[in-house]
């Protein structure tokens, strides 16, 4: 595969999704560039923007700001605060493309209950969500009904192998086959 430097310039690339809660602690995160190679520096860059954004007024509508060479768009709702961070050289429209889609489709995915508790109890659709929204850095897709589809497609596969089932779905299955075997 080719590195995400060889795609520069000619197509617009994402450096990392994050939902952190209201405490700034993660729920779901993806980093797609080394620009953080461990994860405490993932973990120093995630309380860095979160307490430069924290006294800010994006829970209308999206903000941009930059922080250390980097266009960090970002929307807070109820108690979780979304982040999309790209290179200082990306288009904000783009980004702010990519943030809305995320929002938009976890909030079709949660049933409009966006909020911590409900987050967590669907991680594994909030991580296939952003797995359909960028892969390696590269944007696939920011239409909110077309991701929301495609997770739920995921989601209600039951025959596909385990190894492309989410844990919830694998727990699930382990279940019936438990059920089945003691009903015998």
């Amino acid at each position: 595969m080719a590195s995400l430097s060889a795609y520069h310039g000619s197509c617009p690339s994402i450096k990392n999704i994050l939902l952190l809660d209201s405490e700034g602690k993660r729920v779901a995160v993806k980093y797609y560039s080394d620009d953080w190679p461990t994860n405490s520096s993932k973990l120093a860059f995630e309380k860095y923007i979160f307490t430069k954004t924290l006294k800010t007024s994006a829970r209308i509508e999206a903000e941009i700001a930059m922080f250390e060479n980097n266009i960090v768009i970002y929307k807070f709702v109820q108690d979780l605060h979304f982040f999309v961070t790209g290179g200082d050289d990306e288009n904000e429209l783009i980004l702010a493309s990519v943030l809305q889609g995320f929002y938009d489709s976890v909030t079709l995915l949660l049933r409009n209950n966006v909020d911590k508790r409900e987050a967590l109890e669907n991680l594994d659709l909030i991580l296939l969500c952003l797995d359909e929204i960028v892969d390696g850095g590269m944007i696939l897709e920011t239409d909110a009904s077309v991701i929301a589809g495609k997770v739920a497609t995921h989601t209600m596969d039951a025959d596909a192998p385990l190894s492309e089932q989410t844990i919830t779905q694998a727990w699930a299955t382990a279940r019936d086959h438990l059920t089945r075997t003691l009903l015998k």
